[in-house]
């Protein structure tokens, strides 16, 4: 009798788990990248989203995706990636990784989101994101020391390199493990983005045997 329930368990597992690897199809949901681009820390496996402060979608994908984050398990590195096409944009991601130098994210991310979606502030100057850090409570020499530092120009163009591997066409779009390609028109939506990348992130765990 114990031999036949662990059977049935075992069946009950295997076609759990064909389900759940037909729950999303590549091609349908989400994009394979090819060739797979190289992610930040290959001992884990890496979630990331390219992202504009000035996209109005971003900006509303930002508190889904904030506490999406919270969820992640210890083996999931979370990456933000600035898009860049042009105009303020190169501006905009050196603010990104100059508020990273500065420890000043989590007030700075909000601060920027805020200035170009609800203020309708176009930030297209250094001088202009300086009084917003300033606000916030950066020097701004501190500031522009950041800014144009040589690590801050080497993440940004880091940055404009992988968004240009993985053939982005719009934001926000995510990339699981640099593999995968996830945007919100093939997965459904902004919130089944997320449930597309749970998936591919497990699909990843037990690829490598986690």
């Amino acid at each position: 009798m114990f031999k036949r329930i662990l059977t049935v368990l075992s069946l009950c597992l295997v076609s759990f788990t064909a389900m759940a690897e037909e729950a999303y199809v590549a091609g349908k949901h989400y994009d394979v990248i090819s060739p797979a681009i190289r992610t930040a820390d290959p001992s884990t496996i890496e979630a990331a989203e390219f992202f504009w402060y000035g996209c109005s979608h971003c900006y509303n994908f930002e508190p889904m995706i904030s506490q999406w984050k919270k969820t992640l398990d210890e083996d999931v590195n979370f990456r933000g990636i600035p898009a860049m096409w042009g105009g303020a944009m190169e501006l905009h991601a050196r603010a990104y990784y100059t508020a990273r130098v500065l420890k000043a994210e989590d007030r700075l991310d909000t601060a920027m989101f805020q200035a170009l979606n609800v203020d309708r502030k176009p930030l297209r100057s250094e001088n202009e994101i300086a009084e917003l850090f300033a606000a916030n409570g950066v020097a701004e020499e501190d500031f522009h020391k950041a800014f144009n530092s040589f690590g801050v120009s080497s993440q940004v163009r880091q940055a404009n390199s992988t968004a240009r591997a993985a053939k982005i066409t719009g934001t926000p779009s995510m990339m699981v493990n640099g593999k995968y390609l996830i945007t919100a028109r093939k997965a459904g939506g902004l919130g089944n983005m997320l449930k597309v990348a749970d998936f591919l992130i497990a699909k990843e765990r037990a690829a490598q045997g986690g």
